[in-house]
């Protein structure tokens, strides 16, 4: 017996050609059907047969066409077809120009309040037509234009654009909660074993790794304790306890790596100062080139590009290819009527790194800060380009770097937001989620983060 297909039956009106009665399925927002059929019977039975993947594959084909057809049609959507094609990406300046097109093409046949749907296929067929602007680590590939979850993307924001030039003074949208990133709770080690089970164990650990000075003790001490570490750094109140509890990550080294690998294990670990060299400082540079020219990211390309002899003035080449990051990721204004405020790439950089001369004082740098301040990096040395150390600072506690290495002490920077649970800078935040769901691959799931972090994560990670 054969069995049952689910066998469609098309009537096809008396007469009537079938390529000019099948039209368009009308279940689809932005597909369109000018034809019908007729209800009186026929001795035509056509059987139609498509899965589910065919049926997506086809409406994909079907708004990427879409979309290229408005690109066609509009000036200066040719240019937009073209740089893709020389060179599987867009630059800001032609993203922008994409989707001010599109969106103007969206209200004029949706009006200025399209539905989710809509805003949806219109950045489905984006990544549809241009595969290489989808990010690899989004759910749907397309968020950054359009995230149906929480509203967000350049289409939505130039939507929002067009309604408030059409009616000034419609409310905005709160912003959504972060769930994922160093501040999102008490993580469970990555390897379970030898961690102490009871509080007077623990206290004993911690009474011992204060006062030897065997290194291998403290150690294994610290790897007991990472446990009982992380509910402290979680609790509100005993986190500002944490460098009196466990005063040894402020005078031995490697403490940070070591609790970080605890929680994530050494592959994670390793992935920074793997990758980095590899493959994300050339794309780095690349990207940056095409941004507009300014003398403080000139002189960071040029140190980027530049062996220790040939610097005059400023960072090294790793730290300066690490600062690249700020620019093509700069601060996000903070909420109503804070433009006017926000810091500018430049300014930004002070936040992650300060520079001292060799001789002076860590701890007067220390006594001199005055406000509460996210971990930065303290590299002393006779110049920029010349560090002999790095320092995590941290309230008001420098925590020493394994190494003089400006990419090893940004490694372990990264780390101490996860280690002591504390949240990133938020002028540095959109450079921080790219490197923890693009490079470490953290909770890239579960993090909401900017569109321009999903942009760029499509154009390095393909």
């Amino acid at each position: 017996m054969k069995p049952d297909l689910g066998v469609l039956e098309v009537r096809l009106p008396k007469g009537s050609d079938f390529e000019d009665s099948v039209s368009p399925s009308t279940s689809h927002p932005l597909c369109t059907s000018n034809s019908s059929f007729d209800e009186g019977d026929s001795d035509d039975t056509i059987i139609l047969q498509s899965t589910p993947v065919q049926r997506n594959r086809a409406d994909l084909t079907h708004l990427a066409q879409l979309m290229e057809n408005i690109l066609r049609k509009k000036p200066g959507g040719e240019r937009i077809l073209t740089e893709y094609g020389r060179t599987k990406s867009l630059t800001d300046s032609r993203r922008r120009d994409m989707v001010k097109i599109l969106v103007a093409h969206m209200a004029s046949e949706h009006g200025t309040s399209p539905s989710k749907r809509v805003k949806e296929d219109y950045a489905k067929g984006i990544t549809a037509l241009f595969p290489y602007l989808a990010d690899p680590q989004g759910t749907l590939g397309y968020e950054q234009y359009y995230n149906p979850v929480d509203g967000s993307g350049f289409l939505a924001w130039r939507v929002k654009t067009l309604q408030k030039e059409a009616s000034e003074g419609q409310k905005k949208r709160s912003p959504q909660l972060l769930t994922g990133g160093p501040d999102s709770g008490e993580r469970t080690p990555f390897c379970k074993e030898n961690q102490l089970a009871t509080e007077t164990q623990c206290c004993e650990a911690i009474a011992l790794m204060k006062d030897t000075t065997d290194e291998a003790i403290i150690r294994e001490k610290m790897k007991q304790t990472f446990t009982r570490r992380q509910a402290m750094v979680n609790d509100a109140v005993k986190s500002s306890e944490i460098f009196t509890t466990f005063p040894r990550f402020l005078d031995i080294k490697g403490m940070i790596e070591q609790d970080f690998s605890l929680m994530f294990g050494d592959d994670i670990s390793a992935r920074f100062l793997e990758k980095w060299p590899t493959h994300y400082r050339q794309k780095v540079l690349e990207q940056s080139r095409g941004l507009t020219q300014r003398s403080d990211l000139e002189d960071l390309l040029h140190n980027a590009e530049s062996t220790t002899e040939e610097l005059e003035d400023g960072w090294d080449s790793e730290m300066s290819s690490i600062l690249l990051l700020i620019h093509l990721m700069p601060p996000s204004s903070h909420g109503r009527n804070k433009r006017p405020g926000k810091l500018s790439a430049r300014q930004a950089i002070d936040h992650l790194v300060k520079f001292i001369k060799t001789g002076t004082s860590v701890e007067g740098h220390l006594d001199s800060i005055t406000e509460s301040r996210q971990p930065y990096l303290l590299a002393v040395g006779t110049q920029r380009s010349a560090i002999q150390k790095y320092f995590i600072v941290i309230d008001k506690h420098a925590i020493p770097c394994r190494s003089p290495d400006a990419l090893a002490s940004f490694d372990e920077l990264f780390k101490a937001h996860f280690v002591f649970a504390t949240s990133y800078n938020r002028d540095l935040a959109n450079v921080y989620h790219f490197l923890q769901t693009a490079v470490y691959q953290i909770d890239a799931a579960t993090t909401k983060v900017n569109p321009r972090v999903k942009e760029m994560r499509a154009r390095m990670l393909h």
